[in-house]
Formats: structure tokens, C-alpha cells, sequence
């Protein structure tokens, strides 16, 4: 792909006080969210958390009732036919012909571009090449998923919209679309991403957006997501159910330990290195292995529960 910088442009995506009403109900309710130039962001959220309407919003399926979109400086519904060209859509349907063979779609879909990659060398980078003459309809699941990424890409988009990229994906073309998402952000690609996937968003994500009932309940960086409210606390990976009640008897006055998820603890207090010793021998002389231990950080999916009170998956 043909490396291109940021420079002064306007950000990828911008969304200021956007609303968007169904029967009344607000599904997105004073939304503001940016997506800057070669950046991945990742937009979380549980079912109904507003998600899809945000980026059909976007992508200009949708008016806004209230508020502005702009995408790559553009009204996506008054400038669509300026817009289209620049940006690339993965659909969870995939969107081809049932007859129409892999090889067939795409191609198809890169002559409505001026300038588009070479699909052979698409098809080939995404492990499809010997799909190519499959009618659509007889690809596996995991490859009619990465025939619409191919779709999406195709055109050498300035920006592109991946909505699930890797489900039903095996752990193989999952890494594979993983490398090749990040060597669109290399190539100065923008990307907004929609996963239920934990691992996925934290590894890819430049900046992470979470939302629930049409509005943003955290954003930053993995990192700054996932260290936010976290300090003086101390997580443990390890088997479920073990004797909490035990472990607080080991750890000095002052402590708090629960079982917040079956198989990780939340240890609550003034972390020290002593404390990590503590709960590692602790867990040693019973026998216990311990997978993972973070200070100061929580899981994404911590943190996910704990705003929205509900899992990735509703």
C-alpha cells in the first residue's frame, strides 16, 4: 500500500453532540468521539450500548437527529459520493453474491476503484487464494469473513470501518488479519473497530472508546483504560475458589480480598512488594499456580463489567 502522513488533515472521524433518536428513545445521546489520522480505535460496548447506529452514523447509512458527523472532513450523507471512494466497509454479512466465486467479487468491487491494490496479491494475503474460484455460498464461515475484509480494503481506503474482523476466525487467520490491521496504521490507514473480543481490542487499539446507552463511559489509551481507578489494587489469576478468607489471613491489617470473577481476585490495599510475595507464597503452600498477577491494573474486562455492569456480549 502507498504510505501516506497524516499532515494537517482533518481527524478520520468526528463526532460532536450527536444524537439519535428510535420511537423516542435515545440510542446515541450527546456522543462525541475522534478518530485521528493512522490511528486505531477500538468502540466497545455491550448490546444496544448505541455501536452500530454510531457507525452507520458514520458511514452515512444514518442522519443524525441532533449534533455533527464529519468523516475525513466530509457530511457523510451530503458528500457521500465525494466520501465513498475514501473509505472501506466490512459488513458482518459480508454483502456478496451467494453464486458470485471470491475471486469474481472482488475484482468486482476493485474496478469501482481508480487505483486499487492488486486483489490477486489480496486474496493471497489473506490466505484466500485458493478460494479464489469458490462460489461465495460454499467458503467457510472464516473465509467469507476475510473475503469482506478483503472487499473493505481493496480501494486503498483512507479509512476503514471493521465491524467483528476476525470472528469465527481460527487463532491462525486471526493473527493474520491482526498483522495486516496493523500494517494498515503503518501505511497511515485509519481504522474504527468494533470487536467483542478483549484481547483484540487491547492488542490493536491505539485508543479505546467505551459506551453505554448512546454515550461514553471511558476512552484512552489500553493502558490508560485499564490503570484508571485501579490503584491500590493488586489482581491475581489463579484456580476458582479459593479460600479468600485464608488468603486475608495471610496479608497484613488493612487488606481486602474477593473473588471478583471465578478465578481472579481483587486484592484492595497498600500494594508493596512484600504484598506480591505474600500472595504468591500464599498461593505456592496451597499448592495453587498462578497464572497472572497485575498491580495497578485492571482487565479490560474488569473494567468493562464495572461500567456497564454488563459483559461484551449483553
Amino acid at each position: 500500500m502507498t504510505s501516506r502522513s497524516p499532515g494537517s488533515a482533518p481527524p478520520a472521524v468526528a463526532l460532536t453532540g450527536v444524537r439519535k433518536l428510535f420511537d423516542g428513545v435515545a440510542a446515541v445521546d450527546g456522543l462525541d468521539l475522534t478518530v485521528e489520522r493512522a490511528q486505531v480505535l477500538a468502540l466497545l460496548g455491550p448490546n444496544g450500548a448505541g455501536k452500530t447506529t454510531t457507525v452507520e452514523m458514520c458511514e452515512g447509512f444514518l442522519a443524525p437527529d441532533a449534533g455533527q458527523v464529519r468523516v475525513l472532513g466530509l457530511d457523510p450523507i451530503r458528500e457521500s459520493a465525494a466520501l465513498r471512494p475514501r473509505i472501506g466497509v466490512m459488513l458482518q454479512g459480508g454483502g456478496a453474491y451467494p453464486g458470485s466465486k471470491a475471486g469474481e467479487m472482488l475484482d468486482l468491487v476493485a474496478s469501482y476503484s481508480a487505483d486499487p491494490l492488486d486483489p490477486a496479491w489480496l486474496l493471497r494475503s489473506l490466505g484466500l487464494e485458493e478460494a479464489r474460484r469458490t462460489p461465495y455460498r460454499r467458503l467457510s464461515g472464516g473465509q467469507q469473513q476475510r473475503l469482506s475484509l478483503a472487499c473493505a480494503l481493496v480501494g486503498r481506503p483512507e479509512l476503514v470501518f471493521l465491524d467483528e474482523p476476525t470472528a469465527g476466525l481460527d487463532a491462525q487467520a486471526r493473527l493474520l488479519v491482526w498483522e495486516l490491521i496493523d500494517a494498515l496504521r503503518r501505511d497511515g490507514v485509519s481504522v474504527l473497530l468494533t470487536t467483542h473480543l478483549m484481547d483484540e481490542a487491547e492488542e490493536l487499539a491505539d485508543q479505546l472508546v467505551i459506551i453505554d446507552h448512546g454515550t461514553v463511559v471511558a476512552a484512552g489509551t489500553p493502558r490508560e483504560v485499564t490503570r484508571r481507578g485501579a490503584e491500590g489494587q493488586l489482581h491475581v489469576d489463579a484456580a476458582p475458589g479459593l479460600d479468600v478468607a485464608a488468603l486475608r489471613a495471610a496479608l497484613p491489617s488493612g487488606f481486602a480480598v474477593r473473588e471478583s470473577t471465578p478465578g481472579r481476585y481483587l486484592v484492595e490495599g497498600a500494594i508493596a512488594p512484600a504484598t506480591v510475595t505474600t500472595v504468591a507464597t500464599w498461593a505456592a503452600d496451597q499448592d495453587t499456580l498462578v497464572r497472572d498477577i497485575q498491580v495497578d491494573q485492571r482487565s479490560l474486562q474488569d473494567v468493562f463489567l464495572e461500567l456497564t455492569g454488563r459483559d461484551l456480549r449483553g
